[in-house]
C-alpha cells in the first residue's frame, strides 16, 4: 500500500533558502524590507564620520599660544650708513639716523596693529600723541610690539590687521612729527596694551640698543623677557609719565 504522500510533488526548498541568503546578505535593511538593495558600508566599520551639516564641527584642542620663541629678527632699517645712539632722551627708546627714504622694514614676523599715514603734529598742540608723525607698530609673533615712527611714507598694504613677515618692508626712514628736520627712525620696545591709544607706552619701555647691536650682525637676541618682566612690573599704565617728548 503506497502511502498518501507518495504521488504528490513537493515543493522545492529553493525560494525559501535563496530568501534566507538574502536577508542575511541585508543586514540592517533586511529589517526595513528592503534587503534587494545595496547597503552603503557602515561609518562605524570604516572609521568615517556621517555628515551632518546640522551638527557642530567637533572640538579641536585649543590654538598654541601665538608668542614663538623661534623667531628671526632683523636690524629694522635696511641701508649701510647707519647710526644710533644707546640711550634716549626722558624715556626708553633708540633714534636710528639713516638717510632718509631708506626703507624701514619689519624686526620680525608678526601682525600690523597700529598705522599712521597722516602727520598731525603741531608744536602748539598737546606733546606726545602725534610726536611720531608717519608711524608703524608690529606684533610680532615673539608677543612683542615693535616700533617706528617719523617715517616719509608707509608702504603700500600696510594696514592693521595685515601679516607681514621678517625683513619685509613697511616704510621708509623720515622726518614727520618732531623729527626736528632730521631724518632718522624712532624705534621702541613694548608690550600690546589694548583698550586704547597707548602711546606712552608704545613709544618704547626697554633699550632697544642692546637688541639692535645684535641684529644688526645678524643675531637673534629677543627682546621677550625683559619685555615681559616690565608689563609683570608695571602692567599697562593708564597715562604717560611726567616727559612727553620724543616719538
Amino acid at each position: 500500500m503506497r502511502s498518501p504522500s507518495i504521488g504528490r510533488r513537493t515543493r522545492p526548498a529553493r525560494p525559501v533558502l535563496l530568501l534566507v541568503a538574502a536577508l542575511a546578505a541585508g543586514g540592517c535593511g533586511a529589517s526595513t524590507g528592503r534587503a534587494d538593495r545595496w547597503q552603503e558600508p557602515s561609518p562605524i566599520a570604516t572609521g568615517a564620520q556621517p555628515a551632518d551639516p546640522a551638527s557642530p564641527a567637533p572640538p579641536t584642542a585649543s590654538p598654541p599660544s601665538p608668542a614663538r620663541t623661534d623667531v628671526k629678527r632683523v636690524f629694522p632699517v635696511r641701508a649701510g650708513n647707519v647710526d644710533y645712539h644707546p640711550t634716549h632722551g626722558g624715556y626708553p627708546g633708540t633714534d636710528v639716523f639713516a638717510d632718509c627714504g631708506e626703507p624701514v622694514v619689519a624686526v620680525t614676523d608678526g601682525v600690523v596693529l597700529e598705522v599712521s599715514r597722516v602727520d598731525r603734529f603741531d608744536k602748539r598742540g598737546p606733546q606726545g600723541p602725534n610726536n611720531g608723525g608717519l608711524s608703524v607698530s608690529l606684533l610680532g609673533d615673539d608677543g612683542v610690539r615693535y616700533y617706528g615712527s617719523h617715517l616719509s611714507a608707509v608702504a603700500a598694504g600696510i594696514d592693521p590687521g595685515v601679516r607681514v613677515r621678517a625683513g619685509q618692508q613697511l616704510g621708509k626712514v623720515g622726518r614727520t612729527g618732531n623729527a626736528n628736520n632730521v631724518c632718522h627712525l624712532h624705534f621702541g620696545l613694548s608690550p600690546k596694551c589694548t583698550g586704547k591709544d597707548d602711546w606712552w607706552i608704545r613709544r618704547g619701555v626697554v633699550w632697544p640698543a642692546p637688541y639692535l647691536n645684535s641684529w644688526r650682525k645678524d643675531g637673534n637676541r629677543s627682546p621677550v623677557a625683559e619685555v615681559t618682566a616690565w608689563q609683570r612690573k608695571h602692567g599697562c599704565p593708564a597715562s604717560p609719565g611726567r616727559s612727553t617728548t620724543g616719538g
